[in-house]
């Protein structure tokens, strides 16, 4: 426009085409056909100061025959397609058909698609993805946190920021929990499902270790606690790739949105406790689901109340419960370690592999996916738990690990051997409990001298050192050395006598 509006000035000064042409750079041909046009339209310097440079080009370069910027046939209303589009077995073809049932002179298909494109590509980068109504839900946590006050010490704790985000609607859910471990993370997901009263088809994870062990395009290995929450609740689990962001932009938009209305909004307010920034982020978080879109002129929450909430899957009649799950080998004793303690299955097991699944209250166990024992969880106390029906009449297989052979061992290295043995077995509810532990004693004592073992075991009955680890350490920092100096008798004996127990090989 400054090169036309220089032109109309040179030709009302009775230059020539030619010579305005060669001023300006521009072909002769080209100056002809602008001063036609502009003799046309009536205009001729000086122009008119009223004019600006957008009125000068509609004037000098509209199309004639319709109207600029209006379609010659009918069109219809974009925004609501692209709604339309996200409910289940809803695709352009029948999109296009309902359009021109009611214009019939309308668009033809591929027009159609290529106009419906044109208006998507104006749309934000998250909208233009293509997610039906109920499909997924993309989860993750914000790289930023917010901080929460101890009021006794004033010290600030940083909690972590929790995101979810629908598919089709761009429907959120967002919470604050002290970690990212594998409670905080599951917990949030029963939260969420709640929140929405339904479940989608597909969870869509980051790589996170709490969700998935190690990750991989072709067969990602889930975490077996966070896959039982997702078979509780019937939906399935397709992580992101690794280094691949565009696989959860919906997220990733849903995270940065999350962050400039809850960290932005909030972050002059103190908050004493994580239910009170909870409270608050909630209240954020309805913000972002009332905020009416520009581009396609409706909520989020308009949009998950009428597409998406009617296409997830009803919830289970029970939140899960969350509970950890693990492997575990029965061992001689046939009890499993479970976070620290140990617990029976039947005899018959022995050797066998388990699952374990630990919840608050409880601890339950499954072989072949039978469940074959549960014991209320402990947390402190004794440290066996034993169901007296696991118990065995006779070992069978493995009668000939008893208490009298224990004993029989310890006699076989010296007096002092043999009464810390018969100390460990008595120590315990069920001598069989201490099995483990003796076993655990002969081996240390198979690397030392008949003497030296005689007074360690001797040291460890005098200050009831009755564990394992107890009496590594009086070996590793020789705490037994003034049992042996007060010159007690100790029994002599050569490593081959523990090789003839039929134990050590």
């Amino acid at each position: 426009m400054r090169q036309i509006r220089q032109m109309l000035r040179l030709a009302g000064d009775g230059i020539s085409a030619r010579e305005i042409g060669r001023m300006l750079g521009v072909a002769r041909s080209t100056i002809q056909d602008n001063l036609k046009r502009a003799q046309e339209a009536g205009l001729a310097w000086p122009v008119p100061a009223e004019l600006t440079d957008a009125a000068i080009e509609e004037r000098l370069f509209a199309r004639s025959g319709y109207k600029q910027g209006v379609r010659r046939r009918a069109e219809p209303a974009w925004d609501e397609l692209v709604c339309e589009l996200k409910r289940p077995g809803v695709n352009l073809q029948v999109l296009w058909e309902e359009y021109r049932d009611q214009h019939p002179d309308g668009y033809g298909y591929s027009r159609f698609c290529e106009l419906f494109r044109e208006f998507e590509a104006r749309l934000s980068p998250v909208m233009r993805q293509d997610h039906r109504a109920g499909d997924k839900v993309f989860v993750d946590y914000s790289g930023k946190r917010i901080g929460i006050v101890d009021r006794a010490s004033g010290e600030v704790r940083q909690a972590e920021i929790f995101v979810g985000v629908l598919g089709a609607s761009s429907f959120t859910y967002a919470e604050a929990s002290w970690t990212q471990t594998l409670p905080d993370w599951i917990g949030a997901h029963v939260r969420m499902f709640r929140a929405f009263g339904g479940v989608p088809r597909l969870i869509v994870p980051d790589n996170l270790k709490s969700g998935v062990n190690k990750p991989s395009f072709y067969d990602p290995e889930i975490n077996l606690s966070y896959g039982r929450m997702a078979s509780h609740y019937g939906v399935g689990v397709l992580p992101a790739r690794p280094f691949r962001p565009r696989d959860k932009a919906k997220v990733e938009s849903g995270v940065r949105f999350a962050q400039t209305y809850i960290l932005g909004r909030l972050r002059r307010q103190t908050f004493f406790s994580l239910a009170e920034a909870n409270q608050a982020i909630a209240g954020m978080v309805d913000r972002i689901n009332d905020y009416v879109m520009r581009r396609i002129g409706v909520s989020r929450r308009h949009l998950f109340e009428t597409i998406e909430r009617p296409a997830l899957a009803a919830l289970p009649a029970s939140d899960y419960e969350f509970a950890e799950w693990g492997l575990a080998r029965v061992a001689l004793d046939y009890h499993v370690e479970v976070c620290g303690f140990f617990y029976s299955v039947p005899h018959e097991l022995i050797r066998q592999q388990v699952d374990t699944r630990a919840t608050e209250r409880g601890i339950e166990i499954f072989h072949h996916g039978k469940r074959i024992a549960v014991h209320q969880r402990r947390y402190g106390g004794r440290k066996h738990g034993t169901d007296i029906e696991h118990m065995p009449s006779a070992h069978r297989r493995y009668a000939e690990w008893t208490p009298e052979r224990f004993r029989r061992w310890g006699a076989s290295i010296g007096p002092h051997t043999e009464g810390l043995i018969t100390a460990i077995l008595a120590s315990r509810p069920h001598p069989e409990q201490g099995f483990r532990t003796c076993l655990g004693i002969l081996r240390l004592f198979k690397d030392l001298e008949p003497a030296r073992a005689e007074a360690v075991a001797d040291r460890a009955v005098a200050i009831g050192a009755f564990t394992y680890k107890s009496l590594a350490s009086i070996v590793a920092n020789k705490l037994d050395r003034s049992t042996a100096a007060a010159g007690e008798p100790q029994a002599v004996i050569t490593h081959g006598n523990l090789r003839g127990s039929g134990y050590f090989h």
